[in-house]
């Protein structure tokens, strides 16, 4: 079962990564300036990830492929790793729709 790790930076500000089962990063969050629209922005996580039409699929300059999961609104809630191969970030997505939906919220 997945995981959302919430942890502090040291300019106050938090951020979540999505673990998989085997914790692995399968999505990284921005910056929010609380704990509280850190847990929204899970909670939108949540509900967006089931929809494939919310992840975008980006080549980066370097030709690796990475993608990042948006809100009805168009804000970005994640990105994802860098993937080598297009199967790769299909794996990835699909794991992100695995796992968001039941993971356990951890505080770091």
């Amino acid at each position: 079962m997945g995981k959302f790790i919430i942890s502090s930076r040291k300019n106050g500000a938090y951020h979540f990564n999505l673990k998989a089962g085997n914790g692995h990063v399968i999505l990284s969050s921005e910056s929010y300036k609380s704990k509280t629209a850190c847990k929204n922005g899970i909670e939108s996580v949540k509900k967006n990830a089931a929809d494939n039409s919310r992840f975008e699929k980006i080549t980066a300059s370097n030709g690796k492929f990475y993608f990042t999961l948006k809100a009805s609104n168009g804000q970005v809630l994640g990105t994802s790793e860098r993937y080598e191969t297009p199967s790769g970030l299909e794996n990835g997505i699909e794991s992100v729709q695995t796992n968001a939906a039941e993971a356990t919220i951890v505080e770091e």
